[in-house]
């Protein structure tokens, strides 16, 4: 299990623990935290589960696959840390930090 933070668009900190094999778009559903809409579900189709990870934090997981490649070069607002959320998967991890991006913007 993993200790996920998410730096939500408002400013505020939540840390949850995620196990092993969950996506941290699964933790922030599963918790009702704000920002991460997840509209298809985690099936890497709609890119509303945009956050931003920094390293060292981006190598704790699989680079991008070329299908969210190409999701997340068309969001508003992307970076080169920008990855979806459904497509991170928690493995050995202690703690991950994650941006949440602004969906309003």
């Amino acid at each position: 299990m993993a200790r996920v933070v998410y730096h939500l668009p408002d400013g505020t900190e939540q840390a949850v623990d995620v196990p092993a094999g969950q996506s941290v778009m699964d933790g922030s559903v599963r918790n009702n935290l704000p920002g991460i809409v997840a509209e298809c579900g985690g099936s890497c189709s709609c890119a509303t589960c945009h956050v931003f990870v920094e390293d060292p934090g981006a190598g704790q997981f699989d680079p991008p696959s070329d299908e969210e490649a190409e999701l997340v070069e068309f969001l508003e607002g992307a970076r080169p840390s920008s990855r979806l959320s459904c497509q991170l998967i928690i493995s050995d991890q202690d703690e991950v930090h994650v941006e949440v991006a602004d969906s309003s913007l």
